[in-house]
């Protein structure tokens, strides 16, 4: 394969995966902005939503330092001029998909390209919450869509290889970020952990990941940050934990390096990832520093990310 149709391939993952993500990023927002007063919030849940996707300074440089409701959902959706907004991560999956559409199947590219026909039916002006809420869940079933059309329609060949690792590197960065702004940023200093705030929060969480039912199933008791943490990060059974994540990230590169005959650093990089999640403890994690290990965990995926572009996409 061509590495730029490689190329086109991860990103394609990657882009249709951060859409959704921004999705369920809006979507727990807004759940958050509609508490009652009686909760308390001195943070500005909207400005947490902005770190969460790492827009905070792009978004500085439009509006400034006023953060307001309409101009994230703006922002973080619409606007063409922040590269991540949701609006161009569906233009440039379709730019990559209409690059290598011979390497697609016909459900794979029916899903990206009626999807694009559809965003533009949605107004980015006066959007009303549940015109918003509607959006979401088109976003969010786009991307079910897209995932199950390449999980059941291609071959499992370096084509598949490559999106599947690329959706699995933008995942496991998405739930790093969401956990760890939640644990810093969402809570206000003056309410305490484990009051009604920080339950309906990590609560909120779960939903934003799909994983609320999961998490009962798994622990069978209330909701509490550790166990949370636990699942989000450790659990293997959970397809968004970073443990699940890397999971499928070794199994595809190691096909890849199988197909082409050869190892290289991804997958050296990605094994000592997988490794080093394999011999951590939540009791280790929190004692040193939650931030201290998603900060690390995120370069380090950074990393794996560049050093995959470097083995085979140039």
């Amino acid at each position: 394969m061509l590495s730029r149709t490689a190329d086109n391939l991860y990103w394609l993952a990657r882009y249709m995966e951060r859409a959704d993500c921004l999705a369920r990023i809006l979507d727990v927002t807004q759940r958050l902005a509609q508490l009652p007063a009686a909760y308390g919030g001195s943070t500005n849940e909207w400005r947490s939503a902005l770190l969460t996707a790492g827009c905070a300074e792009a978004y500085k440089a439009v509006h400034g330092d006023e953060v307001t409701e309409q101009n994230v959902i703006n922002f973080l959706a619409f606007a063409p001029e922040n590269p991540s907004s949701i609006r161009n991560c569906f233009e440039i999956a379709r730019t990559n998909a209409r690059s290598v559409r011979t390497a697609l199947t016909m459900e794979m590219w029916e899903t990206i390209n009626s999807s694009w026909l559809e965003l533009k039916r949605h107004s980015t002006k006066n959007m009303t919450r549940e015109e918003l809420a509607r959006f979401m869940s088109f976003v969010k079933e786009t991307s079910l869509r897209f995932d199950g059309a390449a999980y059941r329609t291609m071959l499992r060949n370096d084509a598949f290889w490559f999106s599947r690792v690329g959706m699995y590197v933008e995942r496991a960065d998405n739930t790093a970020r969401i956990l760890d702004v939640k644990y810093h940023v969402l809570l206000p200093d003056s309410e305490h952990i484990g009051g009604p705030l920080d339950y309906f929060q990590w609560t909120s969480i779960l939903r934003s990941v799909s994983a609320l039912t999961s998490f009962h199933w798994v622990y069978r008791e209330s909701v509490k940050p550790w166990l949370v943490a636990d699942l989000l990060i450790l659990n293997a059974q959970m397809p968004r934990s970073l443990t699940s994540c890397y999971q499928n990230i070794t199994r595809y590169l190691d096909d890849i390096a199988a197909y082409y005959g050869r190892q290289g650093g991804s997958q050296r990089l990605a094994r000592s990832t997988l490794s080093r999640l394999g011999n951590s403890r939540m009791e280790d994690i929190f004692q040193t520093g939650l931030h201290e290990y998603i900060d690390s965990f995120v370069t380090e995926n950074n990393r794996l990310g560049s050093t995959v572009t470097e083995q085979y996409l140039l």
